[in-house]
């Protein structure tokens, strides 16, 4: 299988484990800025006052899969959540979280960017 077949299905078990933790997806695959340096944000998903952008990745492990999520992405993100809360004028509080997919398991990291 290659990386972006792996990619979706890793996306796609993310959305459901945030669905089991309580969280509706508004988002999937949310693209602003293709050829301004903006970001691809895997899902975008909200509980209550909360609103949680969030990486999917898919790695031999959770440290490999942290290290994937590097500064220069990371700040494409934050632009690409800006523009986000901008468009649809959010009031609530927002995190960046982090789904790695490492070895059959699913590992949750919230606030990581």
């Amino acid at each position: 299988m290659n990386s972006y077949k792996t990619g979706l299905i890793s996306e796609f078990i993310a959305r459901i484990y945030l669905r089991l933790h309580g969280f509706r997806i508004l988002r999937r695959r949310y693209v602003t800025g293709r050829f301004t340096g903006r970001a691809e944000i895997d899902i975008i998903a909200q509980k209550k006052n909360l609103i949680a952008f969030i990486e999917v990745k898919h790695r031999p492990d959770t440290i490999t899969g942290l290290a994937a999520v590097t500064a220069p992405q990371a700040a494409r993100l934050r632009r690409a959540a800006e523009t986000y809360i901008a468009q649809t004028g959010w009031m609530g509080d927002a995190r960046f979280d982090i789904i790695v997919i490492a070895g059959g398991k699913i590992q949750w990291i919230r606030g990581a960017i």
